[in-house]
């Protein structure tokens, strides 16, 4: 054989195999679809948005089963490389106006409005720096005036910082991120029961046009004046759901309200406690890749997402899991039972209430026992006892307000194999 056809079957190789999956199977150039990582920031990244709105563009198409690789900007869009002089001239706009910058948002062909997306984690690959600092969102933040701000640099293994001398920070990343776009009633819907909040006194993040991308559906000279979804709380929808068990392995199911669903992703954390307390984990810059199947007639998803994957990632005695979410919200007109005795007239006509830990656990619960009597041909009450002895109750995050997270864990073996 001549080295020159020796030559022509190398460079063909080579620009087939794109890149080598961790089980060894080979990923192919037409079937991964790459998204993000332009510009300085996420202002000047065309394939990054920090808003939520039924109108806003898609920037990349996939199909179903195509490896789709995100490269993702830290939870405030910082220049994280402490040997930068870069001055951000966002730094004197209203706080967070810039969290959390999201990449995409993706069209996943054949999806409809009324589907389910599942979102499978392949991989995450950690930028070189990250950074932890408190926040005025903390869970106790009330008891700290100073604004520490701790450096890392990260590698796949471990984080170290020179702040922390001796400590190493084990590699649990996961997105904080995971999203679909919302539908236009569900955008009515959740806009009005957070303003609804915002006037009874409750902490909101408002609408914020000043940093908003995309500036011409959400910034200040936008139509309606700008008035788009923040990133900060989770919702029915996804969002900054900070539930640090979201690792390599783990499928999360989101609910389409609109045609191609508007898959995003950001805020990716190196590694995180349950709550979150201070505001923020190891924020980070990282390349995700995933992929995505579509499920006809799948879970109704009404209170939260749902999560399943390998039971590593939450060190319980079950090779497998599976997971609901709760989040403080409620019909109108409903008084949660455990705040009755309050006799407060301004519970009943809110939709959603403020940091309220209590009724995120309660719609988490609820979503399990349906999920349970659901798939496993028990009675609702069967699954309730089900899952008093086998389900834990697990705290996302605290500070993402107004909705804070709560997940509810089933070990799945405890139904034998399946």
């Amino acid at each position: 054989m001549s080295r020159s056809l020796v030559f022509i079957r190398l460079v063909v190789c080579l620009w087939l195999v794109v890149l080598v999956e961790t089980s060894g199977t080979l990923i192919h150039a037409q079937d991964v679809v790459t998204v993000g990582g332009q510009g300085r920031t996420c202002s000047e990244d065309p394939e990054c948005i920090n808003r939520l709105h039924p109108d806003i563009p898609m920037v990349a198409h996939v199909q179903p089963g195509q490896t789709v690789v995100l490269h993702t900007r830290n939870a405030s869009d910082f220049d994280l490389d402490p040997a930068s002089t870069y001055v951000d001239p966002r730094a004197d706009g209203p706080p967070a106006s810039t969290v959390h910058p999201l990449t995409g948002p993706v069209h996943v062909e054949g999806a409809e409005a009324g589907d389910v997306l599942a979102v499978k984690l392949l991989d995450i690959e950690p930028g070189p720096f990250g950074y932890t600092s408190l926040s005025g969102i903390g869970f106790i933040s009330d008891q700290f005036d100073d604004n520490l701000r701790l450096h890392w640099r990260l590698n796949r293994t471990e984080a170290v910082s020179d702040d922390l001398p001796g400590v190493r920070i084990p590699n649990n990343s996961f997105p904080g991120v995971v999203t679909v776009l919302p539908g236009r009633d569900q955008f009515s819907e959740m806009l009005a029961r957070e303003t609804a909040l915002a006037a009874a006194g409750g902490a909101v993040f408002v609408p914020e046009p000043a940093n908003a991308i995309p500036s011409q559906i959400c910034g200040i000279d936008a139509p309606g004046g700008g008035e788009c979804l923040r990133t900060i709380p989770p919702r029915e929808h996804g969002g900054n759901l900070d539930i640090r068990y979201l690792g390599v392995g783990v499928t999360v199911y989101l609910p389409c309200y609109i045609d191609g669903c508007g898959l995003a992703v950001g805020d990716l954390h190196y590694a995180q406690g349950d709550g979150e307390v201070s505001g923020t984990a190891i924020e980070m810059d990282a390349t995700v890749r995933l992929t995505t199947e579509i499920i006809k007639d799948g879970p109704t998803l009404g209170r939260g997402p749902h999560y399943a994957g390998p039971a590593r990632l939450l060190n319980i005695p079950s090779e497998r899991f599976y997971a609901t979410t709760g989040f403080p919200v409620k019909p109108e007109g409903e008084i949660p039972p455990d705040m009755r005795y309050l006799d407060s007239a301004r519970v009943a006509p809110l939709r959603n209430l403020s940091k309220d830990i209590s009724l995120a656990a309660r719609n988490a619960l609820v979503e399990m026992v349906d999920y349970i009597s659901a798939n496993y041909g028990l009675t609702r009450a069967q699954a309730y006892l089900v899952a008093s002895v086998a389900v834990d109750l697990r705290i996302g995050q605290l500070v993402d307000a107004p909705n804070v997270g709560v997940s509810a864990v089933l070990p799945l073996d405890i139904f034998g194999l399946r």
